[in-house]
C-alpha cells in the first residue's frame, strides 16, 4: 500500500491543524503517517512514497524546527527518494511565499516531483500578541488542506504519482 508522510512543525497550532486535516483525508486513500519535524528521521522519509511538508513561515523563512528536520534528514536520504511526489502547505502571517520557495528548493535538491500547487493559509497575524497566539484555521481553509491530502493520497494509491 502506498504511504504518504505528512511532516509538519507548528508552534501556535495553525500548521498542526492544516497537517491534521490533510492526514484525516489522506487516511481514506492510502497509508498516511503524520509526524512532527522533531519526530521525523531519515528512515521515515525512505519508507514513504510521497510527502506533504507543512510549516509556518517565521521571519520570512520556514520555521527553525522544520529547517533542522530537513538538515538532519537531507544527506542520509539524498539519491534514494528521487522522483517521489510532494506538496507544500504553509501557515503564514502575511505572505508565506519565501517558505514555499525554501521547501521547494530542498525538494528540488532531493529531486522530488511537485504534484500539487502549494497551499498558503494567511492568518493576518501582525502584532507580537497575534503572532504568538494560538491559531484557529477556518473550516474552508482546512477543507483545502484535506483536499490536498486526499488528492495526494489517492494519486499515490492509484500509482498516478
Amino acid at each position: 500500500m502506498a504511504r504518504l508522510l505528512i511532516l509538519y512543525h507548528s508552534r501556535t497550532g495553525g500548521s498542526r491543524q492544516m497537517a491534521e486535516a490533510a492526514f484525516a483525508a489522506a487516511q481514506e486513500e492510502c497509508d498516511a503517517v503524520l509526524l512532527t519535524a522533531d519526530e521525523a528521521r531519515p528512515d521515515d522519509l525512505l519508507a514513504a512514497d510521497g510527502y506533504i511538508f507543512c510549516a509556518p513561515e517565521n521571519l520570512a523563512a520556514i520555521s527553525g524546527a522544520m529547517k533542522e528536520c530537513f538538515d538532519r534528514c537531507y544527506y542520509p536520504v539524498l539519491g534514494q527518494i528521487e522522483g517521489r511526489s510532494y506538496a507544500v502547505m504553509v501557515c503564514a502571517g502575511s505572505d508565506g511565499q519565501n517558505a514555499v520557495r525554501q521547501m521547494a528548493r530542498i525538494a528540488t535538491g532531493w529531486r522530488l516531483k511537485e504534484v500539487q500547487e502549494p497551499i498558503v493559509i494567511c492568518t493576518h497575524a501582525q502584532t507580537p500578541e497575534a503572532i504568538l497566539a494560538e491559531k484557529t484555521i477556518a473550516p474552508a481553509d482546512l477543507a483545502r488542506c484535506g483536499e490536498l491530502g486526499a488528492a495526494l493520497g489517492a494519486g499515490l494509491a492509484m500509482g498516478v504519482f
